[in-house]
């Protein structure tokens, strides 16, 4: 038998009933600035503050996630593999790798296919695309 709270949303109980707990309201503080931008954007976007909000958090949550599990694919890579993984980011052609680091061509090729199996990708538009934040320069000078 189910018991239906009426202050509270069909929406929500069912929510409930199935185990997702949802929170109602969730306060934090921002500086001014973040706060006139916030309402800027909800303005632009003709919608209300607190769901621009709750949108701009989702994403950011799921970024910051995504860039953590690709924090774990990098871990994975042999010393090699992030070298041609630096390499490739900073736009350098497998031919231009595998001089850069004194090997073959087709073991760049190689090291390549693991590196994007690593990472779930399948081509080096796609890894330039999910590192495109890392920084990578330091790799250049070595």
């Amino acid at each position: 038998m189910f018991y239906y709270n009426r202050d509270m949303h069909l929406w929500d109980y069912l929510l409930e009933h199935i185990g997702y707990r949802r929170v109602r309201h969730v306060t934090f503080q921002a500086e001014q600035a973040l706060m006139e931008t916030l309402s800027n954007i909800a303005v632009q976007e003709n919608r209300p503050q607190e769901q621009v909000a709750t949108d701009l958090l989702v994403r950011a949550m799921a970024q910051r996630q995504a860039a953590e599990l690709y924090w774990n694919d990098w871990e994975s890579l042999s010393p090699r593999e992030k070298q041609v993984t630096a390499l490739v980011c900073l736009n350098y052609t497998n031919r231009q790798v595998a001089a850069r680091l004194g090997i073959a061509e087709e073991t760049v090729k190689t090291h390549m296919r693991h590196l994007l199996s690593k990472f779930g990708l399948r081509n080096r538009s796609e890894l330039r695309q999910v590192l495109a934040d890392w920084d990578f320069d330091a790799w250049e000078r070595l």
